[in-house]
């Protein structure tokens, strides 16, 4: 069962139909900040952390994790060239950016640019890393 709750998307999973849902994963789309900018943001999370920007970049993220003690490692994705992933294992939290190759750049209003954030996701277990690792060889950064 998957729910989208505008930049949000939760998935859940069950067994069977007699069995219960579980919690699967979430998604936060941030790409979708860039088309509709920070309203597609529920009110009551703007109102307590205020503006959202139409692009998160990349490198102020990491940056800003770095600071924090939150290392992220790369990690090769099927998804390559266009996006790269990276990895935080505490958290088991990825972060997908769009990278693109130069003749795919064209910066129209509400487009992804090459170092934004695409998506977050979560949970991204170790035994996941370790298959793209295994499928997809070492990430180009």
């Amino acid at each position: 069962m998957w729910r989208d709750y505008g930049m949000a998307e939760f998935s859940w999973v069950r067994e069977s139909p007699d069995s219960p849902w579980e919690g699967h994963h979430f998604t936060l789309q941030v790409h979708r900040l860039s088309h509709w900018g920070g309203r597609i943001v529920n009110t009551s999370i703007r109102d307590r952390y205020g503006r959202f920007g139409r692009h998160l970049r990349f490198d102020k993220l990491e940056r800003l994790l770095r600071k924090r003690g939150v290392p992220l490692e790369n990690v090769p994705d099927v998804n390559a060239p266009a996006f790269t992933q990276h990895w935080q294992p505490a958290s088991h939290v990825s972060v997908m950016t769009f990278r693109a190759h130069p003749e795919w750049q064209q910066r129209r209003r509400g487009d992804d640019r090459i170092g934004d954030v695409h998506a977050i996701h979560s949970s991204v277990s170790a035994e996941q890393v370790a298959r793209n690792r295994e499928r997809h060889g070492p990430q180009n950064a």
